[in-house]
């Protein structure tokens, strides 16, 4: 895909395939506003959320074809519905973790990346996503602050290099090239004042008119470079992050007293360092002291191949590598997919199997339940179980096998043996039975996906009619 700038989006992840799409129907902005509400809550299943909901929209023209009314097919879509969230519950399992044994958690992040254009390093990247979340997971309140975890990304590498920095990763460099380019048992000082000499709130006019006046100046200048030089060495820091510029003349004298600093670094970047490194943010010279200082046990400056893009690492961020910035973004965005999942399991701990057999056994539950229904409603019921068969038709089919022959062999295989777990062989690894593919899904990504399927369709059967609004000469 290319936007009007002509930039180029290559990717197979759903949620970003609608959005960079220019969607114009009213009703199909309805669905691109779906997989997004499940990339929010969820982070993952963006596209089986829109497969569901086209398979219900489908399935409800057909029931409209036939006179049903659109409130019982939405009726019956909700009981259904309801069906298909207890059986989930029912034949979920619970897995259990702890941040010594992660290995569960890994293979359940490996599932998720297994569709993704990093799936060739699915293991290393599904470790990365693990260590990066449980870092800053509390799992005593089953909670994860993901504003604690940043994603940074650089052309130039290859994928197996991307590497999870337990610190802070800042897009900066030495304000100049003599100043070493690691440091270690660094003690930090952040500053939001500038190295410069303070400035006048007034406007004035200064007429330098002799040597010895603009040496007066100079010198009246050089003091106040010093002076502040000489406060950050005394408060011990040996590296000054300042959120300001400073002209050449401050870094000269800061590279003179062994001083190295970085510059014009961001607000945001700037908590996210003083959070880690334990440092408060300084808004002037003269409230500069050692207890104020952050600390981290290196700091380097990184390149990247044979590009001159270099980086500053503060050793819980990632740093993704690829060979250009097309690979880098669909990275970021599998990673962010995989830490969501992982995310989603601190909070709760359990999985359905995926390879749609989760889908199968729902669809035989709904199916059973249909029959207890006397009214109307048990053809929307129905339907709604159809639907479900959708999600392992298309794993069939996109696995080149016969989508009809391997969903009724499952079903009838899940029905025979009583194994929910039963899906489709998509690896073809002689075993229907997802546990020994390895293939999971959370619990509450599995129920997102269904309940918001379900809210959509029903919203839109309640549409008489769509009315473009356009302009008119």
């Amino acid at each position: 895909m290319s936007n009007q700038d002509g930039e180029l989006t290559i990717s197979n992840d759903g949620a970003t395939i609608l959005q960079k799409m220019d969607v114009q129907h009213q009703v199909a902005k309805l669905l691109v506003d779906l997989s997004v509400s499940q990339d929010n809550e969820i982070g993952d299943g963006t596209t089986g959320v829109v497969v569901l909901a086209g398979a219900l929209l489908e399935q409800a023209e057909k029931l409209l074809e036939k006179g049903l009314h659109p409130v019982r097919i939405s009726e019956g879509f909700e009981q259904a519905c309801d069906v298909a969230l207890k059986n989930l519950a029912k034949i979920g399992d619970e897995i259990p973790f702890t941040k010594d044994n992660t290995a569960i958690l890994e293979d359940i992040a490996m599932t998720t990346l297994s569709s993704k254009i990093v799936n060739v390093y699915k293991r290393k990247m599904a470790q990365i996503s693990v260590n990066a979340v449980l870092s800053v997971a509390d799992l005593e309140n089953h909670d994860v602050n993901f504003d604690m975890i940043k994603m940074e990304g650089k052309p130039g590498g290859r994928l197996e290099e991307t590497e999870l920095i337990k610190g802070i990763v800042i897009d900066k460099e030495m304000s100049h090239p003599q100043m070493p380019k690691e440091i270690k048992d660094a003690k930090i000082c952040i500053l939001t004042c500038p190295f410069e000499p303070p400035k006048p709130k007034t406007k004035h006019k200064l007429d330098i008119t002799s040597k010895e006046a603009y040496e007066k100046l100079y010198i009246r200048e050089q003091e106040y470079f010093t002076s502040m030089v000489q406060k950050c060495k005394d408060s011990g820091a040996n590296l000054v992050i300042c959120q300001w510029g400073f002209d050449d003349e401050a870094n000269h004298l800061l590279l003179q007293n062994d001083l190295p600093a970085v510059r014009w670094v961001g607000g945001v970047e700037l908590e996210l360092l003083a959070i880690a490194t334990g440092a408060r943010i300084v808004p002037r010279f003269e409230e500069l002291t050692p207890d104020k200082l952050g600390t981290a046990g290196l700091v380097r400056e990184v390149g990247f191949g044979t590009t001159k893009d270099r980086m500053l690492v503060v050793e819980d961020c990632k740093l993704i590598r690829g060979g250009n910035k097309m690979i880098v973004e669909e990275a970021k965005r599998s990673l962010h997919d995989a830490m969501c999942v992982v995310r989603n399991l601190i909070r709760d701990n359990h999985v359905v199997y995926g390879g749609g057999s989760a889908e199968i056994s729902c669809s035989l539950a709904v199916s059973a339940y249909a029959d207890t229904v006397p009214g109307i409603e048990q053809y929307a019921i129905r339907a709604f179980a159809d639907a479900l068969e959708d999600i392992p038709m298309a794993l069939a089919e996109n696995s080149g096998l016969s989508p009809i022959t391997e969903v009724t062999t499952v079903k009838a295989r899940q029905l025979s043996e009583n194994n929910p777990r039963l899906g489709i062989d998509c690896n073809q690894l002689g075993s229907c039975d997802m546990k020994d593919h390895l293939v999971y899904e959370t619990l509450v990504g599995k129920q997102q996906q269904m309940q918001l399927a379900t809210q959509v369709v029903k919203m839109i059967l309640k549409i008489d009619d769509v009315i473009m609004h356009g302009a008119y000469s």
